[in-house]
């Protein structure tokens, strides 16, 4: 019995027995016990392995949603720029069609007044528009017309365009033709033209056949001498 009171004994002193008091409130003076600090230590541990895992799949998280919005973002880019594009061609159709129409309203209402200026050309050739105030009134007229854009084409020497000009009658051999009378003037607004001119067309000066007195009498000898 004693050497089985000996063992224990040895036992009890190798290994000491402990006791962790858990309790918050302590006994004997009534006030809130703090944490350890080995267990505060292991709840810090805890919470940064924690948050560097958070962190890492945060960041892995972000990637594909920045690629999906810099996607988007192209391709809202791209929308604007087509739609940028599309309002320019839209404004310059707007204005190539709102010049176009009031260059026909304008050309419209300048042909109705061709028949007055060919009256007032008709006077004007028989000096009717030398002096006094209706040569004041159609010098006036024809600057307003020609401001506007209007221009009078056909004139004697001038070379002849058929796209221009009508040939009512002609002389010569047709080579090289220019115009040798006016019998009505043409009119056009600005690339329009609204009424072509009636001409008489005659050959250039260039192309009229002169013969040298030299020459000819160097013919004649030597048709004399065969």
């Amino acid at each position: 019995m004693t050497h089985g009171n000996n063992s224990e004994q040895r036992n009890s002193e190798q290994e000491p027995i402990t006791f962790v008091d858990n309790r918050k409130i302590d006994p004997e003076t009534g006030e809130i016990r703090e944490p350890a600090a080995a267990e505060t230590a292991a709840g810090s541990g805890q919470d940064a392995g924690n948050g560097t895992e958070s962190g890492i799949g945060a960041a892995q998280g972000a990637e594909p949603l920045a690629d999906a919005i810099g996607k988007e973002l192209a391709e809202r880019t791209a929308d604007l720029q087509r739609l940028t594009a599309e309002y320019a061609n839209y404004r310059r159709r707007v204005e190539r069609d709102r010049k176009s129409a009031i260059d026909t309203a304008k050309s419209a209402v300048v042909t109705e007044l061709l028949g007055v200026l060919d009256d007032l050309d008709r006077a004007r050739a028989h000096g009717d528009l030398d002096t006094g105030p209706l040569k004041s009134v159609a010098d006036k007229l024809a600057t307003a017309l020609h401001k506007q854009g209007l221009e009078e084409f056909g004139s004697a020497g001038e070379p002849f365009d058929p796209t221009l000009h009508e040939a009512v009658q002609h002389e010569g051999s047709g080579l090289d033709p220019v115009i040798g009378i006016v019998m009505r003037k043409g009119y056009r607004f600005g690339d329009r033209v609204l009424r072509h001119a009636l001409v008489g067309v005659t050959d250039g000066v260039a192309d009229v056949a002169t013969t040298d007195p030299t020459e000819a009498s160097d013919a004649d000898a030597g048709a004399n001498k065969q």
